[in-house]
């Protein structure tokens, strides 16, 4: 086989209409000296034949046609084929900058890097935000296990990452990526980025994060799960990830770092999937984690990303808050029920008891407060959410999960 400085590893499942600018996006790269590997995993639309025609127009793509299997199955053909030093995964909706293997190439190499993060840009509706990492830097082996990997899930705030968790935006070394992916069982299906990239800081020896964004993010509204099919099934699911994640972390960190980290990372996922509100098999309230919230208070959602859709579908078939309004800066058409989306404008002269700000990152909650003080919310009237580790603890256990993180009621 004959290798090459990376391979570029594209899983592909139904996304015919991005597939191409993903695709001309990396084939329009400064930098030459790199494979393309398309997986088809068993996508039912147009994508194999789009795969199949670009690999006829240029000999660095390699196609592989698998029956569907999910996207860590995807990504490890992608692996087991590859020949690259290096590997980086462009997931097929999305684009890249044309100097993004250039970057990275060079980063790891001046660096002599283990792993390379860089910054990216958020795509939605048109709309471009750039998202840099905070702990720009070089980080060797010591200062992996002391500064980055006890901070990596969870980094002091509700709930806030000290490394993303996405796989895209950063390049691996293939020799230890082989170790961790191949690792991953199939079944996770929830986190998978993280399961990989958590998993491999621990193996690494040397890190490089710049805040240089090279890669652009399609938030679509298509890929937002609007409800949950079923509690346990999400639980279960969740639960496979936390659990391997704690058995990965456990070979460094402590137990209570650990705890620490996991317990908030699940909540977190807990409460944008269930809306905030968590309910009981006979749809008995369990726990409320908007403070100070009672039932039929009339409020005002923010956001109306993941979090804030599932609010709303949420209080649709429980009816617990009275929603006055649902507004977002990004102003764009959408609705849930009878709710649209409206622009932060319109909130005002509307009487209402909170606002609850959709979004459990901590930065943006705080950008999203100062720009909502300058249509003249009252402060005190923005919900916070309820972060006390001794309660997350208990509901957790009340949901069924154990000290192993492993979900016991599926």
């Amino acid at each position: 086989m004959k290798t090459v400085k990376i391979s570029v590893i594209v899983p592909i499942f139904r996304i015919e209409k991005y597939l191409p600018k993903c695709i001309d996006s990396l084939l329009n790269q400064t930098f030459s000296d790199f494979e393309l590997i398309l997986v088809d995993d068993g996508s039912p639309d147009n994508c194999p034949k789009i795969c199949d025609d670009y690999a006829k127009i240029d000999a660095r793509i390699k196609v592989i046609h698998k029956k569907n299997g999910g996207l860590v199955s995807a990504r490890k053909e992608g692996l087991k084929n590859a020949a690259g030093t290096y590997i980086t995964f462009v997931d097929g909706d999305d684009w890249v900058d044309e100097f993004y293997l250039d970057i990275l190439f060079n980063l790891a190499e001046l660096n002599d890097a283990d792993l390379v993060v860089t910054g990216h840009f958020r795509e939605f509706n048109g709309k471009i935000e750039t998202i840099k990492p905070k702990m720009v830097g070089v980080y060797d082996e010591k200062e992996l296990k002391s500064k980055i990997l006890p901070y990596a899930i969870y980094n002091g705030e509700f709930c806030e990452h000290g490394i993303s968790t996405y796989v895209w935006n950063k390049l691996f070394k293939t020799e230890l990526l082989c170790d961790v992916l191949f690792d991953v069982p199939n079944e996770i299906i929830m986190g998978e980025d993280a399961a990989i990239t958590f998993s491999y800081l621990t193996i690494s020896k040397s890190l490089v994060i710049s805040s240089t964004p090279l890669y652009y993010y399609r938030q679509r509204h298509d890929s937002i799960v609007k409800s949950i099919e079923n509690p346990k099934t999400e639980y279960y699911r969740l639960g496979l990830l936390m659990n391997y994640l704690q058995s990965k972390l456990q070979k460094v960190l402590n137990e209570k770092n650990i705890k620490e980290q996991i317990t908030y990372y699940l909540y977190s996922q807990i409460l944008v999937r269930s809306g905030g509100l968590i309910y009981d098999e006979e749809g008995k309230l369990i726990f409320n984690p908007f403070l100070n919230i009672e039932s039929k208070s009339r409020v005002i959602v923010y956001s109306s990303g993941s979090f804030g859709q599932h609010i709303l579908s949420t209080n649709i078939k429980n009816n617990f808050f009275e929603i006055i309004k649902w507004i977002d800066i990004d102003y764009h058409e959408l609705n849930i029920g009878e709710n649209f989306v409206k622009p932060i404008s319109s909130i005002a002269n509307v009487e209402y008891d909170y606002l609850i700000i959709a979004t459990i990152n901590p930065s943006y909650y705080n950008d999203i407060k100062k720009e909502l003080s300058l249509v003249g919310v009252d402060q005190k009237k923005i919900v916070k959410i309820n972060t006390d580790i001794t309660e997350i603890s208990k509901l957790l256990l009340q949901l069924g999960f154990g000290a192993d993180f492993k979900f016991k009621n599926h």
